[in-house]
């Protein structure tokens, strides 16, 4: 199963460039982020015209997360639990960031892929910074819970967060910033520590591996780059992980998003 996150930045500006990448690439199933557009006004039918059936998960010029699979999708969520009630945000977060569904392989072997949409957490401190390392905590929890059925699942999506010093190409720039202070570096590693495998990093420790580069200051002709979008895998999941890459090329496409595409194949 060759799986794929991937934050498009826009539906409707890179709607065409999508489609085109999921008619050469064919993943079998992906995620994608930061939609900007509601269920009811998302172009689906060039998606399904490419064989691929599609749940979403939208908010009006902001978010937004989709799954979309060869297979079918089953048992979807929509929006991450909040297992102690109501919070800064509500009870019912109304960001829609995550989403959730069951996919499968051709040979029937199944996975629970969950999409997600790390709130940034910019300007910090401050109120979105706590809603972002709140939501790190809710995360952790549904992580949990995603253990303790002992499935293979993974976490897939733009986690807004620079894990290391080696994930970005100028890292003493990114010290003050939500994406890499040690709060949300340390909820990282909290994430991981319950026993997730970080796809990239299980294949290659190589500095200079990027997924974002801002549209600003020259930043892809310089390889100005940070490493925030992330497959993380849990172990009956990582146990078949057979390859990883990141589809840097994409970036150097004809009005890109500013992220590209995160991979990852399993031998399920």
């Amino acid at each position: 199963m060759r799986i794929a996150t991937w934050n498009i930045n826009g539906i409707k500006a890179r709607h065409d460039l999508l489609v085109d990448w999921l008619r050469s690439e064919q993943p079998d199933a992906c995620v994608l982020q930061e939609l900007k557009s509601q269920d009811h006004t998302f172009p689906r039918e060039a998606i399904e015209d490419a064989g691929y059936t599609l749940e979403t998960h939208g908010q009006k010029s902001f978010n937004g997360v989709a799954l979309l699979a060869r297979g079918p999708i089953e048992d979807v969520v929509r929006g991450l639990p909040d297992p102690e009630g109501a919070g800064p945000e509500g009870a019912d977060d109304e960001q829609a960031r995550w989403i959730e569904g069951t996919v499968f392989g051709e040979d029937g072997g199944a996975l629970r892929l969950c999409g997600l949409y790390l709130p940034n957490g910019n300007p910090a401190p401050g109120p979105k910074y706590d809603y972002k390392l709140r939501w790190m905590s809710r995360l952790e929890a549904r992580t949990r819970a995603l253990l303790e059925d002992e499935t293979a699942f993974a976490l897939a999506g733009d986690f807004n967060t620079i894990p290391e010093r080696r994930d970005a190409d100028r890292p003493d720039a990114w010290t003050e910033d939500a994406l890499h202070l040690p709060a949300t570096r340390a909820a990282w590693r909290r994430l991981v520590g319950l026993g997730l495998h970080d796809a990239t990093r299980e294949v290659s420790e190589a500095d200079g591996v990027y997924t974002f580069w801002d549209y600003q200051g020259g930043a892809w002709d310089k390889n100005d780059g940070i490493r925030i979008d992330h497959i993380l895998f849990s172990p009956q999941a990582a146990d078949r992980l057979a390859a990883a890459r990141v589809q840097h090329e994409m970036r150097g496409r004809e009005k890109p998003s500013d992220h590209v595409p995160v991979w990852a194949t399993l031998d399920l």
